[in-house]
């Protein structure tokens, strides 16, 4: 998959994650890691998890709703790792 096509997939999958999560949003390139995170952390475990080969495998929608995932479980960490911490 080629970097534009994972910026866009990050992008709308980080973008999806940030409104299903009710978060504060993280702007564009926030979202766009975000979603890379998200595609990473959901195609491993699509393939781990549940044997689907390349699941993230370029603009389409499996390797969308794969991301979106991903970067929901990434969005879930981060908040449970950091609960209760100060913002300065």
């Amino acid at each position: 998959m080629g970097i534009l096509a994972w910026i866009v997939v990050g992008l709308i999958a980080g973008w999806l994650a940030s409104i299903v999560m009710r978060g504060g949003g993280s702007g564009i390139l926030g979202d766009i890691i975000l979603g890379i995170v998200g595609a990473l952390v959901g195609g491993f475990l699509a393939s781990s998890v549940f044997g689907i080969p390349d699941a993230v495998s370029g603009l389409n929608l499996t390797s969308i709703i794969v991301a979106f995932l991903g970067a929901v479980i990434v969005i879930a960490i981060v908040r449970a790792l950091t609960r209760g911490r100060a913002v300065v």
